[in-house]
């Protein structure tokens, strides 16, 4: 069964070894960090209460702010990062926010192409962002309010 829930501190070691096996962009202390972050939520992506994908999701204002999201390599191209994405959007929507931003390494084709599948377009770039020197294209979803 999926589900979707919200993972808290005491689950740091479970985010840093899953980030670890697939993008490895943060370090324990990078995880602790992210906790204790005003408006902060980090969701994880569950199957039969096992995680396999995480979200850590910002709300600065009338924006949320993607800061961090991963499916593990093994359940990819299945429909779990949709699954994940759509309910951020829909968690958003509720939330009344104007848009969603995130940003992503101009060489992350796959990631690129998914967050185009949800509307995302790329309205900066931040050159020479990432350690190996790619640039970072910033991303941006406006939402309808209703």
């Amino acid at each position: 069964m999926i589900s979707i829930k919200q993972i808290n501190e005491k689950d740091i070691d479970l985010c840093f070894e899953l980030d670890s096996h697939t993008i490895s962009l943060w370090s324990k202390k990078q995880w602790a960090n992210e906790f204790k972050k005003e408006g902060t939520k980090i969701f994880g992506l569950l199957i039969s209460n096992i995680v396999i994908g995480l979200c850590v999701f910002q709300v600065i204002l009338d924006e949320g702010q993607i800061n961090y999201f991963v499916v593990n390599k093994k359940f990819r191209k299945k429909g779990f990062g949709s699954y994940l994405m759509s309910y951020l959007i829909k968690k958003c929507e509720k939330l009344n926010l104007k848009k969603i931003l995130l940003e992503v390494s101009q060489g992350n084709v796959i990631a690129e192409k998914f967050y185009s599948r949800f509307d995302f377009s790329t309205v900066g770039v931040r050159k020479n962002y990432y350690k190996d020197g790619s640039h970072a294209l910033l991303k941006e979803k406006k939402l309808t309010t209703k």
